[in-house]
């Protein structure tokens, strides 16, 4: 083997090195501009938050109601009483725009929860006061628009088209849910 060509297959393994090293770093540099603009993608914590709630229910006594909010939106949330749930059951779902059993939307029917955003154009309906106005059916009652919703949270005056929508929601035990 001669002088020359010992050294061209040296200079070219260097050659080869470079373009490796080169081609590693590149990729090394790529990810690490990237990782901050993926990850800047994820929720922030205070989002993450306000993904589930916890409310106790065990100083809600009948026909009192509080408002907690979750995900930014206040939830409704009813502690009925037997008149209430009567009413509410009784309701002929050929009267209604939005049909829908107060089985349906409430499984534990002592408690109605509900997202307090009238489904019109999203203002926020009275009828969690004691002192409210609640509409002519019991319920709640958007005075923006006129909407008059029952003790279900079911449409049935106004231009809403539908029924007040109800999160995502679950009974931890007989006095706590947990919304989300």
């Amino acid at each position: 083997m001669s002088k020359n060509s010992k050294s061209k297959n040296n200079s070219e393994g260097k050659r080869d090195f470079l373009i490796i090293s080169t081609y590693t770093m590149a990729g090394i540099g790529a990810a690490a501009v990237a990782w901050p603009l993926i990850d800047q993608m994820n929720p922030a914590a205070d989002t993450l938050a306000l993904a589930s709630t916890e409310v106790d229910l065990s100083s809600l006594e009948e026909g009192q109601a509080i408002t907690v909010t979750w995900r930014g939106k206040p939830v409704f949330v009813r502690h009925r009483t037997p008149e209430e749930i009567k009413l509410a059951k009784e309701v002929s779902l050929d009267d209604m725009r939005h049909p829908e059993t107060d089985e349906e939307r409430a499984p534990n029917e002592k408690f109605i929860v509900l997202v307090g955003v009238c489904t019109h154009l999203g203002c926020v309906p009275l009828g969690q006061k004691s002192g409210d106005v609640k509409g002519e059916y019991g319920g709640w009652f958007c005075p923006c628009h006129g909407s008059h919703y029952d003790h279900s949270g079911r449409i049935r005056k106004g231009p809403a088209p539908t029924n007040l929508a109800i999160p995502s929601y679950e009974f931890l035990s007989d006095n706590l849910i947990k919304i989300g």
